[in-house]
């Protein structure tokens, strides 16, 4: 059966090699400034529970502080509707650089906000503004850089849409880096004092290069080919690709959800499981190192296998392994059962499963309402399984007693998606 969304789509030609990569390390600018700013908000935490959420009980003040981190998420199908729409309206190009200016000015006031201590309230309430500001820009820029990416070549959408995954995986490194060189080299006071703004004010810096990148790009030759017609993407969605995008939603959410776990995981081992700081930041780093090479290969095989093959057999692998590393880990926690773990989930449920997500999404929807039906299922998945992991998982492990409760969850939502996956069969190579 011919893929539907493909056979409303133009015929596109590829672009010249000079042409795709200058626009590829556009796209992926914002991408990377996306993620680095959210993981660095995430490993700063409980410094940040400190200086703005002063309750006096450090666990209601983490609590706070992890809520405010997932306040982002909860915005981002606000930011997904009105973007994705302003993508498929107005252009791939226009939407970028829009997104990487909103981040900037979210990411900037996060930067500047004085504590608690010097202006009372208004230091959360600030805080806050810029995570919800932050987490407006995101909601529509993985779908505006989606459609951008596997728009360059229609034969190759896998490793183009996989290019955001192994940018995000970059983001982990660096973000790694930064926390490790904060805490490593600067004194806790002077963390608490200025050093924790040091990742955000990097933020702030690379913003500017990336806006200026953005805007120099051409627009997809896809929607250049479609703009003639008179677009209304979010009825067209509503109306005709709904199922298209709780599809979309469920597979993303368990490629989400073990990602934001694999993430949280050092912070959950150092509090949980008495693993040390340099036994998590070396797992962290080594995770990210194959989160950054292993997703282009898991791009280039969904190409020439098949997107939902190489899905499946990712996620089947997951859920069988999932169990065993979790019990490792919990048993026997040490630096060596970390990094296996880490880089395990790297390299199974966010390379060969996560990856070419962004080629799936392409895959369900057409042109004319391709931002705005993978923006709605992305943030979808985030906002259940993406800013909240880290909140659900301490709640099971408190409500359950059981630590090995996160492995059952996230089995639960693998099962779920696979059943969506075998469905997306009749829609995507």
């Amino acid at each position: 059966m011919p893929n539907r969304a493909n056979t409303l789509d133009p015929i596109v030609c590829p672009k010249p090699a000079t042409s795709w990569m200058r626009d590829v390390i556009a796209a992926n600018f914002g991408t990377f400034f996306e993620w680095f700013d959210l993981l660095v908000y995430a490993m700063f935490a409980i410094t940040v529970s400190k200086l703005f959420f002063p309750t006096g009980d450090e666990q209601s003040a983490l609590l706070l502080s992890l809520l405010t981190f997932a306040s982002s998420f909860l915005i981002r199908p606000v930011g997904a509707i009105i973007l994705g729409v302003v993508a498929d309206k107005h252009g791939r190009r226009f939407t970028l650089s829009l997104t990487a200016f909103l981040m900037l000015c979210g990411t900037a006031s996060i930067t500047l906000v004085p504590t608690y201590d010097k202006i009372g309230v208004f230091a959360p309430v600030i805080l806050v503004a810029g995570r919800l500001l932050q987490g407006f820009s995101a909601g529509g820029e993985f779908g505006a850089a989606n459609s951008f990416l596997t728009e360059q070549d229609a034969k190759r959408r896998g490793f183009f849409g996989s290019l955001q995954w192994s940018t995000s995986g970059l983001a982990v490194l660096v973000a790694s880096l930064f926390a490790y060189c904060v805490n490593r080299y600067l004194s806790p006071q002077q963390v608490e004092s200025w050093g924790w703004r040091l990742p955000f004010a990097f933020g702030c810096l690379i913003g500017p290069i990336g806006l200026y990148i953005r805007r120099k790009v051409n627009e997809t030759v896809a929607f250049a080919q479609a703009s003639a017609a008179v677009r209304k993407p979010l009825r067209e969605t509503a109306q005709s690709h709904m199922s298209s995008v709780l599809m979309g939603a469920v597979i993303s959410g368990a490629g989400g959800l073990a990602s934001f776990m694999n993430i949280y995981m050092p912070t959950f081992a150092i509090h949980n499981l008495g693993v040390s700081k340099d036994a998590a930041f070396l797992s962290s780093t080594l995770s990210g190192l194959v989160s950054v090479v292993f997703p282009i290969i898991g791009g280039i095989a969904a190409d020439r296998l098949g997107t939902v093959k190489v899905m499946r057999a990712a996620l089947l692998c997951g859920m069988v392994l999932i169990l065993p590393l979790f019990y490792m880990l919990t048993r026997a926690p040490s630096t060596a059962t970390l990094i296996t773990f880490q880089c395990t989930l790297s390299l199974v449920f966010y390379s060969f499963y996560y990856a070419p997500v962004g080629s799936l999404l392409s895959q369900l929807f057409p042109t004319s309402c391709r931002t705005t039906g993978s923006s709605l299922a992305y943030v979808i998945a985030m906002t259940l399984f993406g800013g909240l992991t880290p909140v659900v998982t301490n709640l099971l492990v408190k409500l359950t007693g059981s630590i090995m409760s996160p492995a059952y969850y996230l089995i639960v939502i693998s099962t779920l998606a696979l059943v969506a996956l075998i469905a997306s069969r009749k829609r995507v190579n």
